[in-house]
């Protein structure tokens, strides 16, 4: 069996629906089965390491989903020249972060303010759209991004320009984070009893219920419209 047929074999890429069709779109299936600008080996990764403008890695291997990225920047016009990845990841992951490296060295290098301002549904719609409960996936590729831009900013003493994004508990008895609100909307839920019943958030602590139902509505709004 060669590595083509493994892949039509993950379970992330077969049929679930009655129809028999795929949950996926034949772009996705191009950038799955043949993803562009990805990095194979891991010499080519610690050649990439070496030379690139900004490097950015989010997630852990050990918990499933891992991305790094690599950056060629042209100081200049601070246009992104180049870019690679490599992933721990499922099919949506892969194919939305081959999506994203196209679009930000198409047509000359997108600028990094213009990169930063990509968000999940621009990447699926050009991958002419991903299954609702796969969507957050393609958020692990934009996390690197702005991981590897990050990066560049510190190594070229823009720190005024890091963008800095920590956790924020919500919930004080559960400790649930904004975070988890994120996710959880990235996810599906898009209203406050759908995202309860998946975190919990609010169960105890009711102080927290109206700045969760202000985190979902802007969540919704950045990712979805």
């Amino acid at each position: 069996m060669n590595m083509e047929e493994k892949i039509q074999l993950h379970k992330d890429v077969e049929a679930k629906v009655e129809s028999k069709k795929w949950f996926y779109s034949e772009t996705v299936k191009e950038h799955f089965f043949k993803p562009k600008n990805f990095l194979l080996s891991e010499e080519k990764a610690k050649e990439a390491d070496a030379k690139s403008d900004g490097v950015g890695q989010v997630g852990s291997p050990a918990c499933g989903d891992m991305m790094k990225m690599w950056l060629m920047i042209d100081r200049e016009s601070e246009r992104i020249t180049d870019c690679k990845w490599q992933t721990f990841g499922c099919a949506s992951a892969i194919a939305s972060t081959s999506m994203l490296s196209v679009m930000l060295t198409e047509n000359g290098g997108m600028k990094i303010e213009e990169a930063l301002q990509i968000k999940p549904q621009d990447i699926a719609a050009r991958l002419d759209g991903l299954p609702q409960r796969k969507f957050h996936c393609s958020v692990l590729g934009d996390k690197a991004l702005r991981a590897a831009v990050n990066d560049y900013f510190r190594k070229t003493g823009q720190d005024a320009r890091v963008i800095v994004g920590g956790a924020k508990v919500i919930d004080k008895i559960l400790k649930i984070t904004d975070k988890d609100i994120e996710e959880a909307v990235l996810e599906g839920a898009h209203d406050f009893e759908t995202v309860q019943k998946k975190t919990k958030v609010g169960v105890y602590d009711k102080n927290c219920i109206p700045e969760v139902e202000q985190l979902i509505r802007f969540y919704r709004e950045k990712y979805f419209g």
